[in-house]
């Protein structure tokens, strides 16, 4: 009997769990699937076996990029004739756009059937280039709810499958379980601190994050941080957070995290899919971010949205602080942070504004399967094993 051969690719830890999920929704339905590509520990575990490490795909901003523009340009390469090679029934290709749509580009003469999984978001900078991408997939799986209209607009093919945060279980942490594990006293106020999962962003948010900390810490009795370590920034993270003036509980565990998230009073957090997870466990949070200055000069040119996070752009006003650049400095963390630390109403009101914001996330009435983001997005990747 054929075993369809279903090629993934993911450039980050963040879509190294996305393309877990959906492998696990897509043997749900189809246990006779085979699976090759590019991801990290979390596909493997699913019986991917990576191309390469996932972590050379794991950079961000244009002067980072550049030194390692020849090796990125190699793996491409790899990619393309591995698929050429292998041609699978399907080709699922997972964030990471300045990869993945030149794989989708570079395949397109194949003729295979190819879905592109987190639509690329255009719609907040540069809009004017997806009119260059036309052609690239059969299926655009989005996971936010406003994104489907945007593509519709430019003749492409969209669908809105639910944003996988939902499936997370980042809101099924015991508190009490967390506390008891690490010895902490019941006034011990736990600060969740999440610094990001490239490189690149660690390396600069590390030290600023710290040296905030200690400016908390001097008007917040007890201040304890809690850092996860994530994917294949786990060794740059501990060893950064190692120099902090409060020594960091270590969270290498996603259950750990998750008791971290139950028993935090707040979170300090960069952008991205991180600011949902708090907001599924109810964690009041500040998003403070800094970029190489020429990228984000030259982002700056481009952007067309008010917000850079997610929640905010949602909610359509500021319910999350966010402190950027400039602002991104230890003293106004500091200010931001310590209110969420011991106003209750200030904590209370963010978490009502998020709740808000998680039930627009949902999939639509009448997803296959049970309901979940990820058995959406299998749904649809399935049916290009139809056509």
């Amino acid at each position: 009997m054929d075993q369809p051969l279903i090629y993934l690719i993911a450039g980050e830890a963040s879509g190294d769990v996305l393309g877990a999920r959906l492998m696990t929704a897509l043997l749900t339905r189809r246990p006779d699937l085979r699976f090759a590509g590019v991801g990290g520990e979390r596909m493997a575990q699913h019986g991917l076996t990576t191309l390469f490490p996932l972590r050379e795909l794991a950079l961000m901003g244009l002067l980072e990029i550049l030194p390692r523009l020849i090796a990125l340009r190699r793996r491409l390469r790899e990619t393309v004739a591995d698929i050429a090679a292998r041609r699978p029934a399907v080709v699922v290709t997972i964030d990471s756009p300045g990869f993945t749509l030149r794989v989708l580009r570079a395949i397109a003469p194949l003729g295979l059937r190819r879905a592109h999984y987190v639509a690329p978001q255009v719609w907040a900078w540069r809009p004017g280039r997806v009119r260059h991408y036309g052609g690239l997939w059969d299926r655009l799986l989005c996971l936010l709810p406003f994104e489907p209209a945007f593509f519709a607009r430019h003749g492409l093919p969209a669908t809105f499958v639910g944003h996988p945060v939902l499936e997370s279980g980042a809101e099924t942490g015991d508190a009490a379980r967390f506390r008891t594990r690490h010895g902490l006293p019941p006034d011990t106020q736990v600060l969740t601190v999440m610094p990001g999962s490239r490189r690149t962003e660690v390396a600069r948010m590390l030290p600023t994050f710290g040296a905030a900390l200690r400016l908390v810490a001097a008007r917040v009795p007890n201040l304890v941080p809690a850092v996860p370590l994530a994917g294949p920034v786990a060794e740059a993270v501990a060893a950064g957070a190692a120099r902090w003036p409060t020594p960091p509980i270590l969270l290498d565990t996603i259950a750990d995290k998750h008791d971290a998230f139950a028993a935090s009073a707040a979170a300090l957090t960069k952008s991205g899919t991180s600011t949902l997870e708090l907001a599924m466990a109810g964690v009041p949070m500040l998003v403070s971010q800094r970029g190489n200055p020429i990228s984000v000069a030259i982002f700056r040119r481009m952007v067309t949205v008010p917000h850079l996070s997610i929640l905010n752009l949602i909610a359509g006003q500021e319910i999350v602080p966010e402190l950027l650049q400039q602002d991104c400095t230890p003293e106004r963390i500091a200010a931001a942070l310590v209110p969420l630390l011991t106003d209750p109403a200030a904590a209370a009101a963010q978490r009502a504004a998020c709740r808000a914001v998680l039930a627009k996330l949902a999939p639509p009435a009448g997803t296959p399967g049970d309901g979940t983001p990820s058995a959406a997005a299998a749904a649809e990747v399935l049916a290009l094993l139809d056509f």
